[in-house]
């Protein structure tokens, strides 16, 4: 593993590790070596199918946030849901801020939405906000379309926390669901099923979308308390 966080190194931006740094206050600065994400792409894809990969994949915890980053790059590229989940669980509870939580994409989640369900609901009631957030941004990215049902902002809205990056995803994915089915999703807005910071924030998220209308723009600044 010794290899992987030398190249790591190698490819350190010392101004960008300056920069990334005052945007994660919550990571030691220690902790960032400074990598930017297109030569990390790189080295993962390089790296992706090495007996290296695997050998990484079984390190937790990791030292550095380009480590984690890597990880979480590595795991999105598994094509096999069965073959996914029993590390993705391992590596949930090793996510420790918003940027490598919402790098987290894994590529096989679209054509398995049926079965990734059960996961979602069970990460959406865990302790670890991370794990919340990402729950909550696969439910915005997946199921907002053909496999949208309102028992999901439900359960969305039902997410109480007081933690910053979960309220924000909660915004985030009611002013993204306002642009995909916005009668559907109003009612969580006239009524009071969201905590009064999560609304407000949806609103103003919203009222900023180049995807909402200015009718509905309008509807929704009115609604501002």
């Amino acid at each position: 593993m010794q290899t992987i966080t030398e190249a790591l190194f190698s490819m350190q931006d010392e101004g960008y590790r300056s920069f990334h740094a005052g945007l994660m206050p919550g990571i030691d600065p220690e902790r960032i070596i400074g990598v930017r994400m297109p030569a990390l792409r790189r080295y993962a894809a390089a790296l992706a199918e090495t007996p290296q990969a695997t050998l990484f994949l079984r390190e937790l915890p990791h030292t550095y946030y380009e480590e984690n980053n890597l990880h979480a790059l590595l795991l999105m590229r598994e094509k096999d849901f069965s073959a996914l989940m029993e590390p993705l669980e391992r590596f949930l509870p090793e996510l420790d801020n918003w940027a490598t939580c919402d790098l987290l994409k894994p590529v096989c989640f679209a054509r398995n939405t049926d079965r990734l369900l059960p996961y979602l609901v069970k990460w959406l009631a865990d302790d670890r906000p991370y794990t919340v957030r990402f729950a909550i941004e696969m439910l915005m990215t997946h199921y907002l379309g053909a496999h949208f049902s309102p028992e999901y902002p439900r359960r969305v809205a039902a997410v109480q926390s007081e933690h910053y990056y979960v309220r924000m995803m909660q915004a985030w994915y009611f002013a993204t669901a306002l642009a995909f089915r916005y009668e559907e999703i109003l009612p969580f807005l006239t009524g009071d099923a969201l905590s009064p910071w999560v609304r407000q924030k949806t609103i103003q998220k919203a009222v900023e979308s180049f995807r909402i209308p200015p009718q509905h723009k309008a509807e929704l600044k009115a609604l501002r308390r």
